[in-house]
């Protein structure tokens, strides 16, 4: 009986878990991590640096969307030495409710609890 609702969870979990279309991933690679791998920006080094300011991902959210929206150095969590190095960005082309599915998409590409394994 234990196994039957074991596996019921699991299954749940998975087709809950999937929530993230291949069109967003897609869109997301296009229309953000095109740029960030042709400038070599340290995609989950910037993840982690807004997880360890910010926590959680309401929170990111909330920073990521200010700062696509108005791109300044002000709203922004990286150092000047980040801005000498690489490009600032340029004012997004997409409406809210794209900029918001991408950031999550974003988030959750980088998440690190997807990267944690559990001891046996």
């Amino acid at each position: 009986m234990g196994k039957i609702i074991f596996l019921c969870m699991l299954f749940s979990a998975v087709v809950f878990a999937g929530n993230i279309s291949i069109e967003d991933k897609q869109q997301v690679q296009q229309k953000c991590l095109q740029c960030h791998n042709q400038e070599q920006i340290p995609n989950a080094l910037i993840y982690r640096r807004y997880l360890k300011k910010y926590s959680t991902q309401e929170a990111m959210r909330t920073v990521i969307l200010k700062y696509l929206k108005d791109p300044k150095q002000e709203n922004s969590i990286m150092p000047h030495p980040f801005f000498s190095k690489f490009s600032m960005k340029e004012v997004s082309d997409l409406d809210d409710e794209d900029l918001k599915k991408n950031i999550q998409t974003f988030l959750d590409t980088f998440d690190l609890k997807k990267k944690l394994v559990l001891p046996e």
